[in-house]
């Protein structure tokens, strides 16, 4: 070690070079970087969906989620199925054991599912698929009254010319109608011809060809024949013949049926966009595309759009990502540069200004060494990362400020500037190096955490690690260099000359002050902790067990993530499952004109900006609660149906506004009446969730056992103080008549096969030909008019063809029971589930302590009464406990490394848990910081502890190998202890500072880009601080303890 710093001390070219060279790459790295506002997600599960047109969620059950899962349940590397059956369709999700080779999996299970040759006839195939999150970075709406297929049209020139832009690659039209082709034939015009749906569905295939028939292959070539007489539009179709008769007559089908050109009649759902209709198209970021320039692109694009529409034809760029983005970005770089102007200031206050210059280079070289590497560990610039930089702005200069101070005093000794530099660098080099390693490891449990989420805190250690590498380097290689040629000589200039002298004079008030503190204060505080070694220790304990009585009782409390305030808010009506559009349009109506009453008072009040940018509106689905719902634990939220509907209000940004958004909700949801049948009438502010803080499924393998079960936990439930909102996942779907054969069908020679398919054709529809049309593929259908699919009696009369050639009625051969379905059914594991959700008031309770009451008073005593019965936390709860569970499992093995890492300098067995005995006490200054600002523990909180455990180990490493060398030179226990601690009290002090002032900017944030963050700073500041004052104390009590009454190795000197 000593070689290569005096290789680079007398080589300050090639030093200065390598410095050059990180800055350099680092800064060209930058723009290269991808930029995004949350790192993406990548969730090890496979996702299975089929289609089946016209099913109920029963059928779907049976005919599609039990045969996938039945298949795929013996398959190795599966941790647990889940499935989704809904009104025609059914999905099901695949989580896989940790460790699996994802493609390799995909690739089994769908080999498995493409071996089931038991799904009914009209099943689409399924299709597999990885779960993956997409990258959107801003919605298009396209708005104006020019109707349905104008705005279509106009909607898809818009794609055209945006996928036309070269910073665009992939666009996506939001909830595009397909188009259909609608053949409609009534009952009594088929029987009128003596006609069915086969027959005329016969008639179009035989017509409607397009069809290649070989070649002639002549003398001048070859030549292509093609039978062609494909229909495209109605008139093509009207001319196809249907029934001929010998004198020539023809009956067309343009004759006997009613043609529609439009779209599936299956699809509810209306977009508004303030107030008109609208359509949506979602430009995506791909690869490493910047969002910024994507985002940039699409405002100019949408400028020039709209000077060459027609007045009241909108095109507006809405929920952009990109401005999310920059807004964090600013808010990061702008706490980064207050950070960094703190750290620089404190630095010179207590060390001469060219060193602190020196010290400080530090962090741009470690910086920009950081940046360089992160393309390598495939990191983005986003909100986690930026974060991180800031987190160790701190602490990027505790080795510099150990090594500088080191130099300093061999200076002042009166050695050479380069042998001063090389021995002072060398001497402290062992517990710097092991000091920068120890820090490494406690955040190294982060690396492989579990969950859905876990992958992302690996951005905090790597980040740390890469940085605080290249801050090692430094400072046992280019500061050495930088400190042996740097003079003490003041400047020649008179002005210069005389600002170094008042600022050497206040720098040695402040440094004389802080020796005062040290002689008058410290000292003789230490000497009567050390003098009642075992009374300290009590005291310490006592601390920290107070500390563990202030989380136990419940003064603080624990929230999975905090809540992030949004610049969006949004209100939700929901009505029971099989609810028809046009009622949940007239609650829909209440929730528009609650918000239109609003906007107006805002714009009363706060007549400087309107409050409320824009307003979209959508029946039939709700998307940004869906997209603010895919939180941690809840990835696939999806919010849509007839019975939905919602309307997004976007706002200023927060800092451009004096009304925080939950304020604007909570006024919106004063102004909202009573909606007569709607279940559930929310309201949102947040940026995101993490699911409801209280989620139980259940699951058993009979209906009435899951269905009472969850009416007692609900009843429960209610009961919890603080607990409110409790629902279930179970819904009552539509109306269902299940048609039953009578025994005199069989007189007439038909089965249940004949009587279902020929009432599916009627009634859902007989696809005859799938057909290209530009862009669109439009489906050909035959089915019964709309006005013989409007009730019972029009199936009850409906005629079934007969195997002998006559017709039938329904009602002579089959009975019709009337019945009511599910909405949806959900199963885990082979067995039905429901879950039970309810929300907590945080100033009364938290998910976390309703839970623990519900699983250990409640739980037992359904499971004992329900035989049947299992159950699960899902949602935040379960990633909550799949995170905390790998953090604890691998902290304690980070806290072995770290013991390991402390025994090889010291070589023993003992003193390393000297070092390691301050650790717990960074909990108790995280606490008191949550307790001062009145905020809840969260799981960042924790990560922050994690953190903090190196910076307080380094602290306590450096005092223990000073006390070492104290003994070596033949001083008493007790003297190299009282000698060491005020002579490490400067730089303990100094490193604990820094750390502190670089993170102070962002306590003190108030924008909402910052709020998710402060958590884990506000353990990471406050912690520092107490974790230093215990350390100063602690350490050198807890080693003179070890040494002197444990050990004895004094009496064996």
């Amino acid at each position: 070690m000593e070689r290569m710093i005096r290789w680079f001390v007398n080589n300050s070219v090639a030093a200065n070079l390598i410095m050059a060279f990180i800055i350099i790459s680092g800064s060209m790295t930058i723009p290269l970087l991808k930029m995004e506002v949350f790192p993406e997600i990548s969730v090890d599960e496979v996702n299975v969906t089929a289609i089946y047109p016209g099913a109920s969620p029963t059928d779907v059950e049976n005919a599609i989620c039990v045969r996938i899962e039945e298949r795929l349940q013996g398959l190795g590397g599966i941790k647990r199925i889940t499935s989704s059956a809904s009104e025609n369709m059914g999905s099901v999700n695949v989580e896989l054991l940790s460790g699996q080779d994802v493609s390799e999996m995909l690739d089994k299970i769908k080999a498995q599912v493409e071996a089931i040759d038991t799904f009914p006839e009209n099943v689409e195939r399924p299709t597999c698929r990885l779960f993956a999150g997409s990258n959107p970075v801003v919605t298009i709406a396209v708005d104006g009254d020019i109707g349905e297929k104008g705005l279509i049209a106009l909607t898809a020139e818009v794609k055209d010319e945006i996928d036309a832009l070269p910073e665009i690659t992939f666009s996506e039209f939001i909830a595009k109608k397909d188009r259909e082709l609608t053949i409609e034939v009534s009952e009594n015009t088929l029987r009128k011809y003596n006609l069915s749906f086969f027959q005329v569905s016969q008639a179009i295939q035989n017509w409607s060809v397009n069809m290649p028939s070989g070649s002639i292959k002549s003398k001048d070539g070859e030549i292509l024949i093609r039978s062609n007489s494909q229909g495209y539009e109605i008139d093509d179709f009207s001319r196809i013949p249907m029934i001929t008769d010998s004198n020539g007559a023809i009956v067309y089908l343009g004759d006997i049926c009613e043609i529609k050109d439009g779209f599936e009649d299956s699809y509810d759902l209306d977009i508004l966009f303030n107030g008109s209709r609208a359509n949506l198209l979602t430009i995506f970021r791909v690869g490493n595309q910047n969002a910024i320039e994507v985002s940039e692109a699409v405002k100019k694009y949408v400028n020039e759009k709209n000077r060459r529409l027609p007045e009241g034809v909108h095109v507006t760029a809405w929920d952009d990502e990109a401005f999310l983005l920059r807004g964090r970005i600013d808010t990061m770089t702008k706490n980064a540069g207050y950070g960094l102007f703190l750290v620089i200031i404190v630095l010179a206050l207590f060390l001469k200004p060219r060193l602190a210059f020196w010290v400080s280079l530090g962090i741009p070289i470690s910086f920009m060494g950081g940046f360089w590497l992160m393309p390598l560990m495939d990191l983005s610039i986003n909100m986690l990362s930026l974060f991180t930089f800031i987190l160790v702005l701190g602490i990027v200069v505790d080795d510099a400020i150990v090594v500088g101070e080191n130099v300093a005093l061999f200076r002042e000794r009166g050695m050479d500037p380069k042998d001063a530099a090389v021995k002072a660098t060398y001497q402290v080099s062992t517990p710097v190096f092991f000091a920068v390693l120890t820090t490494m490891a406690t955040f190294s449990p982060m690396l492989a955490v579990d969950g859905e989420i876990g992958e992302i805190w690996r951005i905090f250690p790597l980040i740390t690690i890469m940085v605080l590498f290249w801050s090692l380097f430094e400072s046992l290689t280019i500061l050495p260099a930088h400190l042996a040629h740097s003079s003490d000589a003041k400047p020649k200039n008179p002005t210069l000359r005389s600002l170094y002298d008042r600022w050497e004079t206040f720098q040695i008030i402040l440094i004389s002050g802080l020796s005062h503190v040290i002689d008058h204060y410290y000292r003789p505080f230490l000497n009567k902790a050390v003098n009642r070694p075992f009374t300290s220790l009590s005291i310490a304990a006592g601390i920290f067990i107070l500390t563990i009585g202030v989380i136990g009782g419940g003064l603080i409390k624990f929230t999975f993530f905090p809540p992030v305030e949004a610049d969006l808010a949004i209100g939700a009506i929901e009505y029971p499952s099989g609810t028809p559009i046009e009622i949940t349009r007239q609650g829909y109506l209440e929730l528009e004109r609650s918000a239109r009453k609003l906007e107006e008072q805002l714009e009363k009040e706060l007549s400087d900006k309107p409050t409320i940018k824009n307003r979209l509106s959508t029946i039939g689905w709700q998307p940004m609660r869906s997209k603010t719902a895919r939180g941690p634990g809840n990835l696939d939220a999806l919010y849509a149906g007839p019975n939905v509907a919602e309307v997004a209000l976007e706002l200023l940004p927060g800092e451009e506004r004096v009304i925080s958004t939950e304020e604007v909700v909570r006024r919106w949801r004063k102004l909202m009446p009573v909606i007569p049948g709607a279940k559930d009438v929310l309201f949102f502010s947040s940026l995101f969730s993490a699911g409801d803080p209280v989620n139980i499924q259940l699951s058993s393998k009979y209906m009435d056992d899951l269905l009472a079960a969850k009416d007692e936990l609900k009843t429960k439930l209610v009961q919890y103080p603080g607990v409110f909102d409790v629902r279930d996942t179970y819904n009552v779907g539509k109306e269902e008549i299940s048609i039953k054969l009578l025994p005199a069908a069989a007189n007439y020679g038909v089965n249940m096969m004949m009587v279902a398919s020929q009432v599916r054709q009627a009634f859902y529809g007989m696809e005859v030909q799938s057909i290209q049309r530009g862009r669109d593929e439009v489906k050909i259908v035959v089915r019964y008019p709309e006005s013989d699919r409007q009730s019972i009696s029009d199936l009850e009369k409906m005629m079934i063809n007969t195997p002998n050639g006559s017709t039938i009625p329904v009602r002579q051969i089959a009975r019709l029971e009337i019945g009511e379905g599910l909405a949806s059914i959900q199963r885990k594991d082979r067995k039905r589930s429901i879950n039970v959700t309810a929300d907590v008031d945080l100033s009364v309770t938290t998910g976390n302590d309703v839970i623990a009451a519900v699983t250990t008073s409640i739980i037992p005593q359904i499971l004992q009464k329900y035989n049947s019965l299992s159950y699960s936390l899902e949602g935040e709860q379960q990633e909550q406990g799949d995170n905390l569970r790998s953090i604890g499992k691998n902290f304690i093995i980070a806290m072995i490394v770290v013991y390991m890492l402390l025994a090889i300098p010291f070589k023993s067995y003992f003193q390393p848990l000297v070092v390691m005995s301050s650790i717990p006490f960074g909990l108790t200054g995280a606490v008191m910081g949550h307790l001062l600002l009145g905020m809840n523990f969260s799981v960042l909180s924790l990560m922050g502890i994690v953190a903090l455990t190196g910076v307080v180990v380094n602290d306590s490493l450096v005092m223990v190998d000073f006390i070492n060398r104290y003994r070596r030179e033949g001083n008493s226990i007790k003297s190299a202890v009282l000698e060491a601690g005020p002579r490490r009290f400067r730089p303990i002090f100094l490193t604990s500072l820094t750390t502190f002032v670089g993170l102070a900017p962002l306590l003190l944030e108030k924008s909402t880009q910052a709020q998710f963050m402060i958590p884990m700073a506000v353990s990471l500041a406050f912690g520092v601080v107490f974790a230093t004052g215990i350390t100063l104390l602690l350490v050198p009590v807890s080693y003179l303890t070890l040494e002197k009454y444990i050990l004895k190795t004094e009496k064996n000197a």
